[in-house]
């Protein structure tokens, strides 16, 4: 399992996914592959509630394994998020390079309460 090297890279392609969990339960963000050859430099994870009447608890976790399962290490941990509001778990100056096979798990305090937007690029 190697990721690529940084200085060597000949493609770099930017992308935004979101997904909104309709689940309490810890869903997959975005999931590196395991010998995928690429490494995935996370930009901005925002956290927005669309709940619309009440706070809403939100958690994203890098995972050891793509999966989503394996050990996971919070990056925010049961932020309430206020009724109609965003936070913003992750942005440039905090940025994180997500290795292969890891992956970006997020958590809900309801279902359909949060809409988990990512954007990064593919290295490779």
């Amino acid at each position: 399992m190697a990721n690529p090297n940084l200085l060597a890279a000949t493609t770099a392609s930017g992308t935004t996914a979101y997904n909104t969990p309709g689940t309490t339960s810890a869903t997959v963000l975005l999931a590196n592959a395991a010998a995928s050859g690429q490494v995935y430099k996370i930009n901005q994870i925002v956290c927005a509630n669309v709940n619309g009447t009440s706070a809403v608890n939100a958690t994203v976790s890098i995972n050891t394994l793509a999966s989503g399962s394996g050990t996971a290490y919070p990056v925010i941990s049961t932020i309430a998020v206020p009724a109609s509001a965003s936070v913003i778990a992750v942005d440039k100056t905090t940025a994180i390079y997500l290795m292969e096979d890891k992956s970006i798990t997020v958590t809900s305090g309801t279902a359909s309460g949060i809409t988990y937007t990512i954007s990064y690029e593919v290295i490779s």
